[in-house]
């Protein structure tokens, strides 16, 4: 075995540059709404250079060429970790194909993600395709989530019951409609990123109530689920909660008021945080085949010592 291999060989070093990879890929999508709430959607005018002439932002752009292309860059980190993720997936022994499988749809999702903001430039933000860009960024946290959960050691994992199992997933579900309704708000409200930029010509009013129905059903949803969650599913049951009251307050304040910048920007980041809340809760109702094969052999020991 050579030296790289014994020195990349480490479960600690995987897992927290794993852990970088997720941290990563919220924090883009936070830096992607700075681009569009300073109207810097358009900052660089063309993909991949920035302009006609340059790769990089040049001083005929302005302050908005440089945000663009700051957030352009950002990629390249993003992309860097995953290949991280991915070699050091396969320096692992011995090797797990799980683990391996979501590093590399992790790799694909950034290429995917990196010619879909091609796609945004030369579409002049359609917001169409600007609410794919984003809802392409949670389907990429999910899978980072997924991946770095992979990469941290076996916890003692409660069974949960088949209803139970089925309310978190319908708490998942709901939650991927609320993100996706949202981007449907933004695309027909103001913020679209640049003066240029076209919106969905829905009404404004009419989507964000929808929007507001789906968050309550959520919310009712994650509440039945922490009251009839045993005590080991409790704690990320009530995180989510928290964290979906909190964004919900947000919203209510960003809509009567005008949707001041720093909130609609808050409210983007507290999309994420939902997001990876419900993933938590997910993660902690899955029940591992080995876990579950231990607690049958466990209850089946016990019958035979009564």
């Amino acid at each position: 075995m050579s030296r790289l291999h014994l020195l990349l060989d480490r479960p600690g070093l995987l897992r927290r540059t794993a852990l970088a990879s997720l941290a990563a890929n919220v924090g883009i999508v936070i830096t992607g709404g700075v681009v569009r709430l300073s109207n810097s959607g358009m900052g660089c005018p063309t993909w991949p250079r920035c302009d006609a002439t340059s790769l990089v932002a040049t001083g005929r752009l302005g302050l908005h060429g440089v945000i663009e292309f700051g957030n352009r860059t950002l990629i390249s980190v993003v992309g860097g970790l995953a290949v991280a993720c991915l070699l050091l997936g396969y320096a692992q022994l011995p090797r797990r194909r799980e683990r391996l499988t979501w590093a590399w749809l992790v790799l694909a999702g950034i290429a995917g993600q990196a010619v879909l903001g091609g796609v945004t430039v030369h579409s002049v933000l359609d917001p169409w395709v600007v609410a794919a860009h984003f809802l392409l960024s949670m389907a990429l946290i999910a899978a980072a989530y997924r991946f770095w959960l992979l990469t941290r050691e076996a916890g003692a994992t409660q069974p949960a019951s088949v209803p139970l199992r089925r309310l978190s997933w319908l708490v998942v579900g709901v939650t991927a409609v609320v993100l996706a309704v949202g981007t449907v708000v933004t695309g027909s409200g103001p913020h679209a990123g640049d003066a240029s930029a076209g919106r969905t010509g829905l009404d404004p009013a009419t989507v964000a109530q929808l929007h507001a129905d789906l968050v309550m059903l959520l919310v009712g949803l994650s509440v039945a689920l922490l009251i009839f969650s045993p005590a080991g599913l409790r704690r990320p049951a009530a995180i989510l909660v928290g964290v979906e009251l909190a964004q919900g307050g947000i919203g209510f304040f960003q809509y009567f008021t005008g949707l001041p910048v720093l909130a609609v920007g808050l409210h983007m980041a507290g999309a994420c945080a939902v997001w990876v809340a419900a993933l938590n809760v997910l993660a902690h109702v899955r029940v591992p085949a080995a876990a579950a094969g231990t607690t049958v052999l466990h209850d089946a020991s016990e019958a035979v010592a009564r």
